[in-house]
């Protein structure tokens, strides 16, 4: 068992991950998407709806060899979660479910990252749920990676994709509404933006699993589907993101990624430019469920399941967007009445506004000055092989006030201004642990809590 500041040092060692996107991972996917439709005709079941196009990812987009570093892929799916409505604790706490892998990679600068003892003791019991989370840590990460080289004069922002759709449609028995009868989401929107300007929205299918490339080819086929349920403007021309992360018991960590091109998914005026007022307050929506096709000559088709954001809510949806990331950034600073403010009733006001933190007494009252600036959020404290452990999630501080009083608008500004210098990781002398700062302004920060007894020998 490693000493707990081994353990923290290896947060911020970096090491390599392999990314497989090419033709012939293509011809997998596709062939296991013929095996699935085979047996659903045998079954006689519908066939699943899929994006009609796979593509592979450039190599200028997304080398087949990335560096991370454990602790920006942890802060990665902490933000990712915070808005989660998984699990019995009812409040702010989801994010830090991302800890309990703070011990489960490994690896080196010049070599790749596999899993620990500790991650494979993790995989032998809870499989799925680990899999399925480390990959959305890897996926994401890489996503934001490629979107940023593709656009490099926009900012990328990942909003979990059921709360941003909850502000339009019913998903699922405890939603009020109409409901979309359709099981099948992109679990996550990545939102190409710059402030006052048209925002891209691309979904993104994201699984993981502890088996091998065929079951990876498998999941991209399913990803597909996910990602082929949500279409914003023309039929089937929305851009999405598919991932499989391969995170076998014995081997290294592999990334499977496609995608689907398409000439859509911009939330454009109809002359070009955007009415979205990012400060204005989130609006619930009822839209009608199902994805509208084309017409088959003169015939108009029926609607087919899904959730379709057509040019009449292209402003709202942007809106939705943006109050979607804030409210997901002030989940992560521990703040119940800040989140609330930038959701409607279906996607969690009246859940998030009635107390400030899912572990009573915790509230977000705490800042602490990191690698030079002062952030403002809350804690949570635990055991990591013995010592006591504290974590600190937060926003910086200024950045902080803003979303709290509802200005979206001056802060996307700052941050864009600052989207090339702001991400950090080190390790700050002066906390005493690991630091990471994203360039949302969010910070997730680690260390030995101070004033413990030395353990003696």
């Amino acid at each position: 068992m490693k000493p707990a500041k081994k353990v923290l040092l290896d947060l911020i060692e970096s090491s390599n991950i392999s990314v497989r996107s090419s033709d012939e991972l293509i011809g997998k996917v596709e062939a296991a998407i013929a095996a699935d439709d085979k047996t659903r005709k045998e079954n006689e079941d519908e066939p699943l709806r899929r994006k009609p196009r796979l593509a592979t990812i450039p190599r200028t987009e997304l080398s087949r060899q990335m560096e991370v570093t454990p602790w920006d892929v942890l802060h990665t799916l902490g933000r990712a979660t915070a808005l989660s409505w998984r699990g019995a604790g009812r409040g702010l706490a989801e994010h830090w479910g991302a800890l309990k892998y703070n011990q489960a990679l490994e690896g080196s600068a010049d070599s790749f990252l596999g899993l620990t003892d500790e991650g494979r003791q993790i995989a032998d019991q809870y499989k799925n749920l680990q899999s399925g989370e480390l990959g959305v840590g890897l996926a994401l990460t890489l996503a934001k990676h490629l979107l940023r080289r593709r656009f490099p004069e926009h900012s990328v922002t990942i909003v979990p994709a059921d709360t941003t759709l909850r502000a339009g449609w019913a998903l699922t028995s405890r939603d009020k509404g109409q409901k979309v009868k359709y099981r099948y989401r992109p679990q996550y929107f990545a939102e190409v933006w710059r402030p006052g300007e048209p925002s891209l929205v691309i979904p993104i299918a994201s699984k993981g699993n502890h088996g091998n490339a065929a079951t990876s080819a498998v999941q991209l086929a399913s990803a597909s589907v996910h990602a082929e349920a949500v279409h914003v403007g023309e039929w089937n021309e929305t851009p999405s993101l598919l991932f499989s992360t391969e995170l076998p018991t014995d081997g290294t960590v592999t990334v499977h990624a496609l995608q689907t091109p398409g000439r859509d998914g911009w939330l454009v005026g109809s002359l070009g430019e955007t009415q979205a007022n990012l400060d204005s307050k989130p609006v619930q929506e009822n839209v009608m469920p199902g994805i509208q096709p084309p017409p088959a000559g003169d015939v108009v088709l029926e609607p087919v399941p899904g959730c379709h954001v057509t040019p009449k809510y292209f402003t709202w949806f942007q809106e939705t967007l943006g109050h979607a990331a804030a409210a997901g950034l002030m989940a992560f600073t521990g703040s119940g009445k800040a989140t609330a403010r930038h959701l409607t009733d279906r996607q969690g006001h009246k859940r998030f506004g009635g107390f400030e933190h899912a572990a009573s007494g915790s509230v977000q009252d705490i800042s602490h000055e990191l690698l030079g600036d002062t952030y403002a959020g809350t804690d949570h404290v635990f055991r990591l092989n013995g010592p006591r452990i504290e974590a600190f999630s937060g926003v910086e501080a200024r950045l902080f006030a803003l979303l709290s009083e509802g200005q979206v608008e001056e802060y996307r500004a700052i941050v864009h201004a600052k989207r090339h210098t702001s991400p950090q990781l080190a390790w700050d002398k002066k906390w005493g642990g690991p630091v990471s700062v994203h360039s949302d302004g969010s910070v997730l920060a680690i260390r030995l809590l101070p004033g413990q007894r030395r353990p003696r020998h």
